[in-house]
């Protein structure tokens, strides 16, 4: 009798155990979740990426890869095709020489060499651009850690242009604004160089950069010219807030287009 009573509270103490632990287990999950929707930090991720290197595909898979798993959260990808790489047998026609100027001022700001797949989260930290794990850990560090400024956004395109209208609470003297035209999507039959006979599939590709001095303009309107076959719901523009001395980014915003 008393080792059936024993059994019985035992079996009792077990179960209030389990429902304690499953409650506690549901507030903490409850608590996470809340912590993250009230979260008002953020992620900038610049690649530094080429059609011309074998190495980079999967750097660029990647990031359609994050795009789509953090499209409801203030991440924001950039690539930048650089064009270092066209004389060895193959012309990136997403390459630009602006690019390959902004990867030789982040290696002068963070100490690092220039290479490619490169990727700078927020302006502070770069990591080889297909390091799945790092890549993800500095996200999620950003997206709790981050303080943002913020960047109000509108764009909308007419027969030869895109007019984009920007307004920020920064007045710090060494920050500008970068406003970026970006592609979501688009790939390439790529017929010489290192990537020969392969199809590149390529995510949010920067197609032009405007940089504006916003302590001394926090609002306005900057322009681009309208890209051949523009077609608004493939676009895009991306607006970020950096300082020019210490490479740290904070504030950010991205807008579709009207």
């Amino acid at each position: 009798m008393i080792l059936k009573n024993l059994i019985t509270v035992s079996a009792f103490t077990a179960l209030l155990f389990a429902t304690s632990a499953f409650i506690h287990q549901n507030k903490d999950q409850k608590a996470a979740q809340h912590s993250t929707s009230e979260n008002n930090g953020f992620a900038v991720l610049e690649l530094f990426t080429s059609e011309g290197c074998s190495s980079c595909p999967p750097a660029d898979e990647l990031m359609g890869k994050i795009e789509k798993e953090y499209k409801d959260e203030q991440v924001y990808l950039l690539s930048y095709h650089v064009d270092y790489w066209n004389r060895l047998g193959w012309k990136d026609r997403f390459s630009t020489a602006e690019n390959s100027q902004r990867q030789q001022q982040y290696s002068r700001i963070l100490n690092s060499q220039v290479y490619t797949p490169q990727l700078v989260v927020n302006g502070k930290t770069e990591f080889v651009g297909s390091d799945e794990n790092n890549i993800r850990n500095a996200i999620q560090k950003a997206l709790f850690t981050s303080k943002k400024t913020p960047v109000a956004l509108s764009a909308a395109a007419s027969q030869n242009r895109i007019d984009v209208q920007y307004k920020t609470s920064s007045t710090d003297s060494q920050n500008i604004l970068l406003i970026n035209l970006v592609e979501k999507y688009s790939s390439t039959e790529v017929g010489k160089g290192e990537n020969e006979g392969r199809h590149l599939h390529h995510w949010q590709i920067v197609h032009k950069q405007n940089q504006i001095s916003i302590n001394k303009q926090q609002e306005g309107i900057t322009t681009f010219k309208l890209p051949e076959g523009f077609s608004p719901e493939n676009w895009e523009v991306i607006a970020f807030i950096q300082n020019m001395k210490t490479g740290e980014i904070s504030g950010s915003a991205k807008t579709a287009f009207k």
